[in-house]
């Protein structure tokens, strides 16, 4: 089985994903927190509770395939966009970048590399964060590519997330790339910023579109969880704008049942003053998971019930259904257990990803490894590659498959 390695693994929705493809061999993150979910759903064999900035990359196993969901406050709205200088939390990518290199020179680099986080990783600054990674990933010797996918594709979530996906050189992407982006994994403003990358290691990551449509948030939501008292439910809804205001009224007076999800957002009024507003949606997908920095992170749900309104925080039960894992194990606070799935990778997505692009191409190199091993053993002497590319950190020329 293909191995691999979790970086900032967090609650282990990633392990989740990638299984059964890939099989975790080590997998680090710094919250205990999330370790006690990562544990209770995977166990704690491979896991090692530490600062990333204390992990040496000669003490790493080797494996297929290096995974890192390296932290996003400094790439969202909501983080301030303080960036990935080397100090913030999102900085932290560059101590991955150096437990690589660490592996690199003991010559166990991953031939797949993968970077997961918010599209600010990819648009942000101008591509400024995208152009250093695109140069620190291809000076492993590895051609390097984006795509975006949003969750909404799999889950009743809005969630899109950019991943940075690099292949050592030689090896066989054959039917896995292209020459030209596609308008859904690849969006107009990451699209610029790869056309000013001009980078010969760049590449166009090819994805089959997925079949079927997600169940929509009204027929996965929890219709027994305990509700607000009316007082609050009216109070949320005197925060609502005039239009929101009308279409409850519309679904009020449908006598059916709706489920909306809403934040709380600070908004100019007609006059230009900022008033607080309760931001709802009724079209069956919830907006994206955050952490629960304060009550206007975490989502509210808005129930209409044969002309009944009420109101609740999103369950922690419903938080897993809407990152594709309806029977995970949640430990802790209400708080906690947001947190580990709004901090998350939905399960879908990264399945999606694995089985039609990581798995397929770790599968070829490794292919590819075991041809040349064979030929040296037959020979005695190395083969020639006709692709000129090294597979970095392992130190071996690799021939197409």
């Amino acid at each position: 089985m293909l191995k691999c390695l979790e970086f900032f693994a967090g609650s282990g929705l990633v392990r989740a994903g990638i299984s059964p493809s890939f099989q975790t061999v080590w997998a680090n993150d710094i919250c205990p927190k999330k370790r006690a979910i990562y544990i209770a759903n995977h166990g704690s064999a491979e896991f090692q509770l530490a600062d990333i900035r204390s992990v040496n990359g000669a003490d790493v196993p080797i494996a297929d395939m290096a995974w890192a969901s390296f932290p996003c406050q400094d790439l969202s709205l909501a983080g301030g966009l303080g960036g990935m200088s080397r100090g913030t939390r999102s900085g932290l990518f560059w101590e991955w970048i150096r437990v690589l290199s660490e592996m690199k020179a003991h010559g166990t680099l991953p031939p797949v590399l993968v970077a997961e986080n918010v599209v600010g990783f990819l648009v942000a600054e101008g591509g400024r964060y995208f152009r250093e990674a695109l140069e620190a990933l291809s000076g492993f010797g590895y051609r390097v590519g984006s795509v975006v996918i949003d969750a909404s594709m799999f889950v009743a979530q809005s969630r899109s997330r950019a991943f940075v996906i690099a292949v050592a050189n030689g090896t066989n992407c054959t039917g896995f790339t292209k020459a030209s982006p596609s308008s859904v994994f690849h969006p107009k403003s990451v699209q610029n910023v790869h056309i000013s990358c001009a980078s010969e290691t760049q590449t166009w990551w090819h994805l089959p579109l997925p079949e079927g449509k997600p169940l929509p948030f009204s027929e996965l939501c929890d219709r027994d969880a305990p509700c607000d008292l009316p007082e609050k439910t009216e109070r949320l809804i005197a925060l609502l704008g005039p239009l929101a205001r009308r279409k409850l009224d519309i679904l009020r007076d449908s006598g059916g049942f709706f489920a909306g999800t809403a934040y709380r957002r600070t908004r100019p009024d007609d006059r230009g003053k900022k008033v607080q507003r309760l931001e709802v949606r009724f079209d069956g997908v919830a907006g994206c998971l955050r952490t629960p920095n304060g009550g206007s992170s975490r989502q509210t749900v808005l129930l209409v019930d044969q002309g009944k309104v009420s109101s609740r925080l999103l369950t922690p039960r419903e938080c897993a259904k809407l990152m594709g894992a309806p029977d995970y194990r949640l430990e802790g606070s209400y708080n906690d257990c947001y947190r580990a799935m709004g901090d998350a990778v939905a399960v879908p997505v990264t399945r999606w990803l694995t089985q039609n692009l990581l798995a397929p191409l770790a599968v070829r190199s490794q292919r590819a490894r075991s041809e040349i091993k064979v030929g040296r053993s037959h020979f005695h002497s190395p083969p020639v590659c006709n692709v000129g590319g090294m597979l970095s950190g392992f130190g071996e020329p690799l021939l197409n498959v």
